[in-house]
């Protein structure tokens, strides 16, 4: 259950145009933007912030979402991996390669492309942090510099977002609840995620 209580929908009319577009591409609000919107001008920030980092590029939209789903699993938030698992196979990503992500290293749903982006988020949202030079000699053979930079901004973003939503245990909603539960393992649930009658 969430630490803070969120504001309504109703409060922050000046986003209402945002949400409904986020409704429209993804199914639902998130209900850590009602916990942003009590300090409105860092929502629109946010907001401003995440649709430049999801829409400005030229990396895959499915490669970033799995950037952040093993962004938070490496930092430990159920809340934002539940989410970018959905969000990935909302842009196709297979439930196999969904529920093998963990195992990237090895399993041979991806590529080497894949294993090099991976591997700098996994290494990069842990503390310490373990990137090391070698990750980015890696990087070098599929990336260019400008897209290097693309990968760090997804991965920063879910620095925020897994700090943000571990500390406000926010919670989880169904949409992603249920998808999570069901493709990531018979072992994942949402932890301090859950609603309260769940916790």
């Amino acid at each position: 259950m969430t630490r803070l209580a969120p504001l309504d929908r109703e409060d922050l009319p000046q986003f209402e145009d945002r949400f409904k577009k986020m409704e429209e591409n993804i199914g639902y609000v998130p209900e850590t933007l009602f916990l942003l919107g009590r300090r409105p001008a860092v929502l629109a920030s946010f907001l401003d912030m995440m649709l430049a980092v999801w829409n400005d590029g030229t990396v895959d939209s499915g490669l970033k979402s799995l950037v952040g789903m093993i962004s938070s699993q490496a930092a430990g938030c159920r809340y934002c991996e539940a989410h970018q698992a959905f969000r990935a196979a909302q842009l196709g990503t297979s439930e196999e390669k969904l529920a093998d992500l963990w195992e990237f290293e090895t399993s041979p749903a991806f590529s080497e492309a894949e294993r090099a982006a991976l591997r700098l988020a996994r290494d990069s949202s842990v503390l310490p942090n373990l990137v090391t030079p070698e990750h980015f000699e890696e990087l070098a053979r599929y990336y260019s510099a400008d897209e290097v930079v693309e990968l760090m901004s997804v991965i920063s973003a879910f620095g925020f977002l897994n700090r943000w939503n571990d500390s406000l245990a926010t919670t989880l909603e169904p949409v992603p609840t249920a998808f999570a539960s069901r493709v990531l393992g018979p072992d994942w649930n949402p932890g301090r995620h859950a609603p309260a009658a769940d916790a």
